[in-house]
């Protein structure tokens, strides 16, 4: 039994170190794609050089606000910097193939849930967020981009611009994008909600 348990957690440790690769690789092919310097794609997104420089090489995982600063400057979705894109209609995506990304710091858990393909602006992801824990502080996205939150269980706090929201289970919540947003889990158990990020628009 100890030994099925250490090899299931090399397993998920080489599964972590694999995907941190996918996306160190990705945000370096999209920032050198788009021309920028790291002195540029810091000055736009707001996250250091010397961050960016060790995301790049793999040395850090990036938490949730800076990959989503990293995204928004990159100007691409959070799924398409998690794995890279194809050009499949049809895709089954294997729950041990899903990207997953762990904050370290708060254990806020995202898995992207949608295949990542050429001209599709909509991201699925299922986040769980820890008792207490806050998704930190996500930064506005363009206008025309807008985000649908689904609560399957537990209580959320939803931050949008200056308004403050507590969303139930089973409650459903909708709202355009173009501010700063956050959620904190209100209960004493894990809370796990799906996030629909829609950026249709704005091709």
């Amino acid at each position: 039994m100890t030994v099925m348990t250490e090899e299931r957690r090399e397993q998920a440790d080489a599964e972590a170190r694999s995907q941190l690769q996918v996306l160190a690789g990705e945000i370096r092919r999209r920032r050198k794609e788009r021309d920028f310097s790291l002195e540029a794609l810091s000055a736009l997104s707001g996250v250091s050089r010397s961050m960016i420089s060790k995301v790049e090489r793999g040395e850090a995982v990036p938490s949730t606000a800076v990959l989503s600063r990293l995204a928004e400057a990159l100007d691409v979705t959070f799924s398409r910097l998690m794995s890279p894109a194809t050009d499949r209609e049809v895709l089954l995506i294997p729950a041990a193939r899903q990207p997953v990304l762990r904050d370290e710091e708060t254990g806020f858990l995202r898995r992207c849930l949608s295949p990542v393909l050429p001209g599709r602006g909509i991201d699925l992801v299922l986040n769980t967020l820890p008792p207490g824990a806050t998704a930190g502080e996500f930064v506005a996205h363009r206008r025309g981009v807008s985000e649908y939150i689904f609560v399957l269980k537990g209580r959320l706090r939803a931050v949008i611009g200056e308004r403050s929201l507590v969303v139930e289970e089973g409650d459903s919540l909708y709202f355009e994008a173009d501010a700063g947003h956050a959620f904190t889990n209100l209960g004493a158990e894990a809370c796990q909600y799906f996030l629909v990020i829609d950026a249709t628009r704005l091709r």
